[in-house]
């Protein structure tokens, strides 16, 4: 097991590529990153800073529209990321495999609020929960780069795509507790067995946004990164490249 109380120091130059590897396929731990997070982060840029939000998501291999992986997310027409989108599409996105509570300092702050509580320094079973992630569960965190653009209103993909996020974003009870977040208004009623997830992703005036990915950067938690490059195979023949189980080196 790591020691988690020494993070590591070590690094690699990231400000370059790091022998990507071109496939026709997104890497596998990107694939489970994808699958198993509750949520992504978005990053839109207009001219001039960079926006960051966190979104609820549905990750699908391909689509009947689209024969390529795709990200779907919801957003109110007046929000900065869409505005964001209309001007740039291009587009970062930022999962990860672990949870986010922080785990006791060497000095703990007693004046510290929210997670963790100041008491659960004092409990070993506590810090034991706490700290399995920066040991068990902490793996990587994969960057994403895409470009995005909106679904038509009122077509038959916006339509199957909501479907699809509304099946993937509905969790019951969990989800009841985080209304008011991501463009709902927290008195909102639920819509009974969805936890209030329809109230965000079927209004009306919800824009669908598909993100294409186009390639990534997968880091670990020792600072290690590789990246990555997703090719059809159409483009990889055209490119001159010839792909063996879906893979190939650049």
């Amino acid at each position: 097991m790591p020691d988690v109380q020494q993070p590591p120091l070590n690094w690699e130059a990231s400000a370059t590529t790091t022998n990507p590897q071109v496939s026709s396929t997104l890497p596998s731990e990107v694939v489970a990153c994808l699958k198993n997070a509750r949520f992504l982060h978005l990053a839109t840029c207009d001219a001039l800073y960079p926006h960051i939000s966190l979104m609820n998501y549905t990750y699908l291999p391909s689509t009947p529209f689209h024969p390529h992986p795709v990200i779907i997310m919801t957003t109110n027409p007046t929000s900065k990321k869409t505005l964001n989108l209309i001007s740039n599409p291009r587009v970062s996105l930022l999962v990860h495999d672990w949870v986010s509570h922080r785990p006791p300092t060497r000095a703990p702050d007693l004046e510290r609020e929210g997670s963790p509580p100041p008491q659960a320094t004092r409990s070993s079973l506590a810090s034991l929960l706490l700290n399995i992630n920066t040991s068990a569960l902490s793996s990587i965190s994969a960057t994403i780069n895409g470009v995005a653009h909106f679904i038509e209103q009122g077509s038959e993909e916006e339509k199957w795509c909501k479907e699809r996020h509304l099946e993937n974003n509905t969790f019951g009870d969990q989800a009841r507790e985080e209304r008011g977040l991501f463009g709902t208004a927290p008195n909102a009623a639920a819509t009974e067995g969805d936890g209030g997830a329809s109230c965000y992703i079927e209004g009306e005036e919800v824009r669908v946004v598909l993100v294409r990915v186009k390639e990534g950067r997968i880091a670990d938690w020792k600072g290690g990164v590789k990246d990555w490059s997703l090719v059809s195979e159409d483009e990889a023949v055209d490119r001159g490249r010839h792909i063996t189980n879906g893979v190939t080196s650049s």
